[in-house]
């Protein structure tokens, strides 16, 4: 079991662990984890703690045999440890262990050498080309359609096959300290009972975005690619990770037809029915679109699915979607929404169905963003908010009843009572005000008392 904190613990310890400040060990150099690090990976989720510890509890790679732990470096070590076949390693249900050393590249080929995205595309395909053709001015606002919309498309299937990493059930993936997955995606679909800790996780680019011209008012770039996505899964816990952009934010994109060149899509996203996820402890940084909860406001399978919880994460100057729900109950709970930038759109949206449950968050504000802009209105009708604080523009902070800041600017009026009560969770729920100490200390990789 990992250690647990809570209370007067928990804060005593943020006070001394602070980043750089965790002892770490050399990794060992043979095939093998150190000893330690597989005595961490093989921790589970604690009892309790959030909706994947619901019914049989999250345990990931913890029952593998020592055959299958495995220390991985390079992306060719990472499929071989997920089952060898990045094709159907999906399926592969065997228990096992990855344990990360430095930086596996998701643009590295199997000799070794690094791709780019003229790698990986379509010989019949180039940007310059595509933005001549589907120019609005030219092609009109109707969807990108012949020849060379095709050639993107089997871009990006050259693409999807090279950087989209498929992972099976009963798998446990962690970091050692400095551990980073770079230019990938984490798919965990159809692959219940799976852990991800302690990795940072940047720039998981997208080389042909797609020209969607009915997407708004004006059209917009969107982009393909997850850091890590959940799909038609259950008992999925994703711990003390870092989510960046790296040194390639959408904000320093060109801009193609009035519209930013969009080429990174969601943080962790959880869609296609999966349910039973707890985030908690992961620092997002400077991204725009973060986390969503279910895929489509059409009413079907996603009913009744979609049960996640989200605690003591950091949510650091970034845009939407902190989260944005359809249809789960989402238990959102003691989180530090660090908040800024001129492109800030919401942070917890209220969409179709969806039952939130917002309590003892802090909300730190800059200039230009007010209580009333924190939740937004896609078409959901209730969110319950208890004990939530808001610091705006350097002032002191307050407690705020959200729903009502909501309303006070905002019709349609957002009803006040989603309908349930959380009742997984581990240890006191912390006091909003002590928050952003606690989670600031201890949120994101590297931040584990390894």
């Amino acid at each position: 079991m990992r250690p647990r904190f809570t209370g007067a613990a928990l804060v005593a310890l943020s006070l001394v662990l602070v980043p750089g400040a965790v002892a770490t060990a050399a990794p060992d150099p043979t095939a093998s984890p150190p000893r330690w690090a597989e005595a961490f990976a093989r921790q589970t989720l604690p009892p309790g703690d959030g909706w994947a510890a619901d019914g049989v509890g999250t345990t990931g790679g913890a029952a593998a045999t020592a055959d299958q732990v495995h220390l991985v470096r390079t992306r060719a070590e990472l499929v071989r440890a997920l089952g060898g076949d990045n094709a159907t390693n999906k399926s592969n249900d065997t228990p096992k262990v990855i344990v990360v050393d430095g930086t596996v590249d998701g643009f590295e080929a199997d000799d070794g050498t690094l791709l780019d995205c003229t790698d990986l595309a379509d010989p019949a395909y180039s940007l310059p080309a595509y933005l001549a053709a589907y120019d609005p001015a030219v092609w009109g606002r109707i969807p990108p359609s012949g020849a060379l919309e095709a050639a993107r498309v089997r871009s990006v299937s050259r693409q999807t096959r090279q950087t989209q990493i498929n992972v099976g059930p009963n798998t446990t993936i962690v970091g050692l300290p400095t551990a980073r997955l770079t230019g990938l995606t984490l798919m965990i679909d159809g692959a219940d009972n799976v852990i991800v800790r302690n990795l940072t996780f940047d720039d998981a680019r997208d080389c042909f975005p797609a020209w969607s011209p009915t997407d708004g008012d004006t059209g917009n770039w969107n982009s393909q690619y997850d850091q890590i996505s959940v799909r038609r899964s259950e008992h999925v816990w994703v711990d003390h990770n870092t989510f960046t952009d790296g040194d390639n934010p959408d904000s320093a994109q060109p801009v193609h037809f009035g519209r930013p060149y969009q080429v990174h899509d969601g943080s962790l996203d959880i869609t296609h029915t999966a349910s039973l996820v707890t985030a908690s402890w992961n620092r997002f940084v400077g991204r725009d679109k973060v986390m969503l909860i279910g895929s489509s406001n059409t009413v079907g399978p996603d009913v009744g699915r979609l049960r996640v919880t989200l605690h003591h994460n950091l949510f650091d100057r970034v845009l939407q979607r902190l989260p944005r729900v359809r249809f789960g109950q989402v238990d959102v709970y003691n989180n530090w929404y660090r908040l800024a930038g001129e492109g800030f759109a919401y942070a917890i949206g209220v969409g179709v169905q969806s039952a939130v449950y917002a309590e003892n968050n802090h909300f730190t504000l800059d200039a230009g963003i007010t209580a009333g802009d924190l939740l937004y209105d896609w078409g959901g009708t209730a969110v319950t908010t208890r004990g939530n604080w808001v610091r705006a523009h350097g002032g002191l902070p307050r407690p705020v009843d959200l729903v009502a800041a909501y309303n006070a600017a905002h019709d349609p009026d957002l009803d006040s009572d989603a309908g349930w009560t959380p009742r997984l969770r581990t240890g006191a729920v912390l006091p909003a005000p002590t928050v952003p100490l606690v989670v600031g200390a201890l949120a994101g990789a590297d931040r584990l008392p390894l």
